[in-house]
């Protein structure tokens, strides 16, 4: 079969095992209260994307799921936290400038409001959430996405549509903008590169996992226009186009030099690898 049908009635997949699964949720208690990051909201995305994956590559495919990426060796660990020290220092470095250039407004940290117990609760819920939707979109996007369209066409127009899909998913996030699909789109170019770099999901994952948890827990930043708990209290003041304002870093100009860094961090650290 054709990677673009394969990619049709995967979509189609996802939709019929997801819908159901998010409609379940409304009639759990608790799950409707308002809670930033209740353990349960991520499931059925993360259960419908990993479902709607696993069936489309045996029955389509015909290839083994771990062959999308997920090779158990002894880069497995490195790579996730290699990707997730990276994101971390991006986003750090992110922060430090607009913080030195008198565009972010410390007000406090999340003692000031909370005790220390729940703070510990607040922040491993938010790194349980950033978990399940590190590997779900990474599994979508780079996962499913890329390597199909990879079949299809080839490996640079894979990225580009693959990446422009990416940022297409985040259009409905609030204060989504063209500008804000633009980033996401760099974004997931970004992460496709550190796909080919090693032909495998790791490193992609823990980029995407450790770039929302340094961004909107630890940093205070908001997460592609979604806010939650976060450990320091802040204000974006600086220039919209420059910070991306109420969508994040990523729909402002600042993403750009910091991606290029990190792009070049992803090369250094994966020169010893062979691959074509």
């Amino acid at each position: 079969m054709r990677s673009g049908w394969r990619l049709l009635i995967h979509s189609l997949l996802l939709l019929i095992i997801t819908l159901p699964l998010e409609l379940a949720t409304l009639f759990i208690p608790g799950t409707s209260a308002g809670l930033p990051f209740d353990l349960l909201s991520p499931l059925p995305s993360l259960l419908g994307i990993t479902v709607a994956t696993i069936l489309a590559r045996y029955m389509l495919d015909r290839r083994s799921f771990s062959s999308l990426g997920f090779k158990m060796d002894n880069r497995v660990v490195p790579d996730l936290l290699f990707g997730i020290v990276l994101s971390g220092l991006m986003m750090g470095m992110i922060f430090v400038a607009e913080w030195s250039l008198n565009w972010v407004t410390l007000s406090g940290t999340a003692l000031d409001r909370f005790s220390m117990p729940t703070v510990i609760r607040l922040t491993f819920e938010a790194l349980w959430l950033y978990l399940c939707v590190g590997f779900s979109e990474e599994l979508l996007s780079r996962g499913y996405h890329l390597q199909n369209l990879q079949e299809g066409s080839n490996t640079t127009l894979a990225v580009l549509v693959s990446s422009g899909i990416f940022g297409i998913l985040h259009l409905s996030n609030p204060n989504a903008t063209l500008v804000s699909t633009a980033g996401i789109f760099c974004a997931g170019v970004f992460l496709a590169y550190a796909y080919l770099r090693t032909q495998q999901l790791w490193l992609p994952i823990g980029v995407h996992i450790g770039w929302n948890f340094f961004e909107g827990t630890v940093f205070g930043f908001p997460v592609s226009g979604l806010s939650g708990f976060h450990l320091l209290e802040q204000t974006v003041t600086g220039p919209e186009w420059w910070t991306g304002g109420a969508f994040g870093p990523e729909a402002g100009l600042i993403l750009l030099p910091v991606l290029l860094l990190g792009t070049v961090a992803i090369s250094l650290y994966t020169r010893s690898r062979n691959l074509a």
